[in-house]
């Protein structure tokens, strides 16, 4: 093995720089790649595959049944399965109090009156 000393300045700050992220690994991204989470409702062993807000998804997931067991950075990690229950309901509550556009608010509630 050869070991070339070069007392260029320029050189040595380009061998500290890091690699965009395209160019490097996906491991190397995620912090906790090689910790595997474990899905945060009771009596479920299986690998989360969603890491989601508590503020945002509590409601959802107790209104979807599910007991979920809370942690300290207040995240709830679920399972395929699970976040596919949470997720349903969800979507059901979404749909059920979508918000209308401003022009069919108004078609819709000035019946017979025109304002031309």
């Amino acid at each position: 093995m050869i070991i070339i000393f070069i007392p260029n300045k320029t050189f040595s700050k380009w061998l500290k720089m890091k690699l965009p992220k395209e160019l490097r690994e996906k491991a190397d991204l995620s912090a906790t790649a090689s910790k595997a989470k474990n899905c945060s409702v009771r009596d479920c062993k299986e690998i989360a595959i969603r890491s989601l807000s508590e503020n945002k998804w509590k409601s959802y997931v107790e209104k979807a049944e599910l007991k979920y067991i809370e942690n300290k950075q207040h995240k709830i990690y679920l399972c395929k399965q699970h976040y596919k229950d949470a997720n349903k309901y969800r979507k059901s509550q979404e749909k059920k109090y979508q918000k209308k556009g401003f022009l069919e608010d108004s078609v819709g509630s000035a019946k017979g009156k025109r304002w031309d």
